[in-house]
Parts: C-alpha cells; structure tokens; sequence
C-alpha cells in the first residue's frame, strides 16, 4: 500500500531568510526524483553539488546516496568539560598548537577493536578535524530560558563545553565514490544489492565518524589539560529507514539532524551564539512525520578555534538553552 501518494515540497523560513534561488531549483529538481515524496528545505538551504543542503528528503523503495554527499555521518558533537569560566586563560590558549588535522598519534588499533570498527585504508585520518567548514572550539553558557531543561544535562552554568564538527574523512567519500563508479548519481531499489552494499558502507562512515568527533574533543581538551564527556552527537549527513504504516521509507539528511526526544544543538555563525533546543512532544515519530531540524553547520572560514584566541578576530563563542 502506498501511504505517500504525491510529493510535497515545504519550505520552513521567514520573510527575513535568504535563501538563494538555485537552492530552491535544486530543492524542486529533487523532489521530482523518481520515489521521492516529501522534500524539505531548512532557514539554511543552500546549494550543493547537485542537490540542496539544509534539506531532508523522504523516498518510498529507493535510496539516492548522492544525495547526502561524501561526507556520510559528519555531523556535530558537544561535550562536558571540567574547566569552568574562571579557568579560561586566553594569553597561554592562544599560544597551544592544537594540530587537530594532522595524525593522532596514540593507539588507532585498539580504539577500532574498542568500538567494534573494522580497519580501513583511512585509519590514519581517525581523530583528525579535515578541512573546509569543519572546526572545534570551546563555549560558554550564556543564558538558560529553560533552567529544568537544563538541569537534566547535568551541566552547570560556569561549566565550559567543546563542539566538534566533523565527519568520516576520505572514509565515507570511499563509500560514495563506489557507488557512484557504478551507478552515478542514480538512485538504487532499496532491496538491492547495491542499495545493500551502499548501506554496509555508509553505516560504518556514521559510526566512524561519530568515533572520530570523541578523539577530536578528547585531543582538543587534553591540549588544555581538561577531560571531555559526550554530552550530544548528531550527524546530519545520513540515510535511515523509517517505519510508516507497516512500510518502510528512507529519510535523506543533508545538512539536517534528526531531532526527537533529546536536547539537540544549533550552531551558529563564527563569533555567534549556538543554541541547544529541545524538541517539543514525546519524542516518538509518528506516522508521516520525521523530527528533523537544521545543522546550521555552514562556517566560510576554516578553523580550528579555542574560541577567544586573542587574535582579536572572533567574539567568544557562547551556548544558550532554550526549548524550541
């Protein structure tokens, strides 16, 4: 039985939001793929290779890999530290080299075995940052709308945390150039093989990466003598399944993180606040309805930032909760 009978396409923004038309050409061009019954584009909709990011797209019995790029399971995470805001000591920070894209230089093996990770030609990039938009930089709280929210993270207000934005490397892009080797950019029946091989790949590429984010926040918090607990991790470049009505469809995240009953994080800008929300209802996905939120992770400038560096070029990084 087909529960999705047409394509809608949505567009969630304000008159204030600018958003370029060939991100909307691409929006729209993508809705029109073969299968794809729901398309939808976030405030931070731009163009990509092909296809818009800041989007999510809901396909009935195909998977379209190249619709979430390379850079399968790269996505953001925040972590607890035990430094609070009195620690923070700009001059002597400025002068750390924190080397987050060059080898990590401690036992790769042992965390693949640890994790459950097969080894890969790519084990060498694991703990390392990548280029691009990708950094890691400490924050600050700087309002809490939200103060028994906020109690449930078990995180206080002095307390400073680290966010990491990266994803599988040369990993997942392994992965998708595979794929494309053979099938270019067309889509694949979902019980294909194909589609099988593809999935084996891009799972491993999410939980890699998510790996990855943890050394990376690990490294960066040992440059300055702290520890780092997980507090979220979300990828916004991924495909999973979902169950509607006794059929299965496959979500589609690009530039997208799946948002349900847990506290998600909303970067902003270089210099700007990011925001952790908390997504209203119970947290269960209901028929036809697929909790995604933006990733807001697009940065113009490559970075790798302990937030106030003293250079004088970025404000201080801040962290404000509130339920959205």
């Amino acid at each position: 039985m087909n529960t999705l009978t047409k394509t809608n396409v949505r567009l969630f923004a304000s008159a204030k939001s600018w958003i370029e038309g060939e991100a909307l050409r691409q929006l729209y061009a993508t809705s029109r793929l073969e299968g794809v019954r729901l398309a939808v584009g976030f405030p931070d909709l731009h163009p990509g290779t092909g296809s818009p990011v800041g989007a999510a797209f809901v396909t009935e019995g195909l998977i379209y890999p190249y619709l979430i790029g390379g850079d399968i399971g790269c996505g953001m995470a925040l972590f607890r530290t035990d430094l609070v805001q009195r620690d923070v000591k700009l001059n002597r920070w400025a002068q750390i080299p924190f080397d987050l894209e060059h080898v990590w230089t401690d036992e790769v093996a042992e965390v693949l075995a640890k994790e459950g990770l097969e080894s890969t030609e790519f084990d060498e990039a694991l703990g390392t940052l990548g280029g691009g938009n990708h950094f890691a930089e400490l924050q600050a709280v700087e309002e809490v709308l939200d103060a028994r929210e906020f109690k449930k993270l078990g995180l206080g207000k002095q307390q400073l945390v680290v966010l990491v934005h990266s994803g599988s490397r040369g990993l997942g892009e392994s992965v998708l150039r595979d794929y494309v080797a053979e099938h270019q950019a067309s889509g694949s029946d979902a019980e294909s093989f194909a589609a099988a091989a593809y999935l084996q790949g891009h799972d491993l590429a999410v939980r890699w990466a998510k790996v990855n984010r943890r050394l990376l926040a690990e490294r960066f918090a040992q440059a300055l003598g702290a520890e780092a607990d997980l507090l979220w991790d979300g990828s916004h470049n991924s495909i999973t399944p979902q169950e509607l009505e006794e059929e299965t469809v496959w979500v589609h995240r690009k530039g997208a993180v799946v948002a349900e009953d847990e506290a998600v994080l909303v970067p902003g800008s270089r210099g700007s606040l990011s925001y952790l929300v908390q997504p209203l209802g119970d947290g269960k996905t209901e028929p036809g309805r697929w909790p995604t939120v933006r990733a807001a992770s697009g940065r113009g400038a490559k970075r790798v930032c302990a937030c106030a560096n003293g250079s004088g070029r970025s404000s201080s990084c801040r962290l404000r909760w509130a339920a959205a």
